[in-house]
């Protein structure tokens, strides 16, 4: 891990150091962390912004001190994300369902990720229905949640040509991340299903119903 200065409130942790553990496992151990050292009030920060390989700390009073508090909870964190690599596994705990979000299995792009995947539909629905989905963090549009959970060797490229309207609630993949758009706008993921499940409302508390850590199972509607 490397703490960098961003500005003169905030720190970027950067997960992409050499190590071990996945990044997106130790960039949610680190999030997990200091969303808790928050509510201890260990820790002073208006923000904590994960993201793909990096976690945004701003708001930050004494930015220097905090670095320092970092490393001292680094070994905490790394324990955590390795204890997490062997309970998150791609069969789900019962007793841990999180958002179940049902999902109609009809999109366009269903057969391309089987072909991709070696296998049949049917086994795409089942893989997807079987894996146990964690928030990773949110981009792209207000509520769209980036979904870890699928074995990396699973990867799958985005198209070509982005589509120039995906409908709201399409169910996608790409890269290692499935994906729900929370509204209709332009996307280059493989589409396999749609649900109606609202993802965004600016009138609920908090607007984004996947936020960061939440777990996800996708059953068949």
């Amino acid at each position: 891990m490397r703490i960098r200065p961003v500005g003169a409130h905030a720190l970027l942790l950067d997960c992409t150091a050499p190590t071990d553990l996945p990044e997106a496992a130790l960039v949610e151990a680190w999030r997990a962390e200091l969303w808790r050292r928050r509510e201890l009030g260990d820790l002073t920060a208006v923000e904590i912004v994960p993201a793909a390989r990096t976690v945004l700390l701003d708001g930050l009073p004494d930015p220097s001190a905090t670095a320092q508090q970092l490393s001292t909870w680094a070994p905490a964190v790394v324990a955590a994300t390795t204890r997490d690599q062997a309970t998150l596994t791609t069969v789900h705990d019962d007793a841990d369902h999180g958002v179940v979000v049902p999902v109609r299995f009809d999109g366009p792009d269903l057969p391309a990720v089987a072909q991709h995947w070696g296998v049949d539909v049917a086994a795409v629905r089942h893989r997807l229905t079987n894996t146990r989905f964690r928030v990773a963090f949110c981009g792209f549009a207000p509520g769209f949640p980036y979904l870890t959970g699928l074995p990396a060797e699973l990867a799958l490229p985005r198209l070509d040509t982005p589509r120039p309207r995906v409908p709201a609630g399409s169910v996608a993949l790409a890269g290692p991340y499935a994906g729900i758009y929370p509204s209709a706008s332009p996307g280059g993921w493989l589409l396999v299903g749609r649900t109606d499940l609202v993802l965004f409302d600016v009138t609920a508390e908090p607007p984004a119903r996947l936020g960061p850590g939440t777990t996800v199972r996708m059953v068949a509607a």
